[in-house]
Formats: C-alpha cells, structure tokens, sequence
C-alpha cells in the first residue's frame, strides 16, 4: 500500500451506502440495536412538545405584556432538553457512524444544529446578563425558534428517507 492508500483506507466491512441510501448495512444494525436511538426518539417529541407551549408563550407575551415568567421559564426548559438532544444525539451520530458530529448522512442537519444552539445560546446569554429588553430577547427566542423547526424538518425528511429505503430493502 501507498501512503495515501493507507490513510485513505476505510475499515473493513465499511462501505459507503448508494447515493439514495441513508445507511449501509452496519450503520442500520447499530441504528437498531443501541439504546440512544430509543432515546432520540423519545427527547424528540418531547422537545417539540416543550417548543409548541413555549412558542404559545412567547407569543402571547409579545401580543399582550403578560406572562414573561412563563415565557422565560419554558425558554430555558427548551434550551435545556436542546442541549440534551444534541449531546445524546452526538453519541447517537457516535454509535452509528463512529465520529460524534458531521458524519456524512448527517452533516448538514449537524450544521444547522450549531445554528439552533447559537441561537438560543444567545437567547441565554441575554437572559443571564440582561444585556437586553425582554421583548429583544423574545424575538431571539422566535429566530431560535424557526431555526428550530427548519432542523426539526431536516431530520424528519432524514428519518421518511429511512424508512423509504427500508421499504424498498424489504
């Protein structure tokens, strides 16, 4: 082997899937078989749950004043179950595909999670410097938000092209 050959090669066994396919057949099995799968798929709903109060918040403190405790509070609950998802899941991507973030099935979903977490990093600092004027912050929070739901939608289409390769495998 050449010097190149050796740094470039990958271990056996390990083949990239088809263009179509979201995992090969390893990835699949340890997919299926660890527990922080099972884990992603409970912290998932729940954050979203925990998002669409905390989004009724939000608003509802923008349109009428009141509630900023409530609001603020649900901000950094969501915050908190984010960071959680992100760590469990960068042990997910770990488990799966052997790096703990931008592993090529998932790299763009990775990157804008770093966006998500920026923005409600922000959010936080915010808060915790009272750097700004609650409705500021609040706005954040919304900008945090929509990144959100764009994320949330990647790893959605992510896991109905999953399943449509599963299909097709059977």
């Amino acid at each position: 082997m050449t010097s190149m050959e050796i740094h470039t090669a990958k271990p056996l066994g390990h083949t990239r899937p088809r263009p179509h396919q979201l995992y090969t057949d390893a990835e699949r099995l340890r997919r299926d078989t660890t527990k922080w799968t099972l884990v992603q798929g409970v912290l998932a709903p729940l954050q979203f749950a925990v998002f669409l109060v905390s989004l009724v918040l939000v608003v509802r403190y923008l349109w009428t004043g009141a509630g900023y405790d409530a609001a603020t509070v649900s901000i950094v609950v969501k915050t908190a179950l984010l960071i959680l998802i992100m760590v469990t899941g960068a042990i997910w991507e770990k488990t799966v595909f052997g790096q703990y973030l931008f592993a090529p099935a998932f790299f763009w979903e990775d990157v804008f999670s770093f966006i998500v977490i920026a923005l409600h990093s922000w959010y936080m600092w915010a808060l915790l410097t009272a750097s700004m004027s609650p409705e500021s912050m609040m706005y954040i929070a919304l900008a945090a938000y929509a990144a959100y739901v764009i994320n949330a939608g990647q790893f959605i289409w992510k896991l109905r092209m999953a399943r449509l390769d599963a299909e097709v495998r059977a």
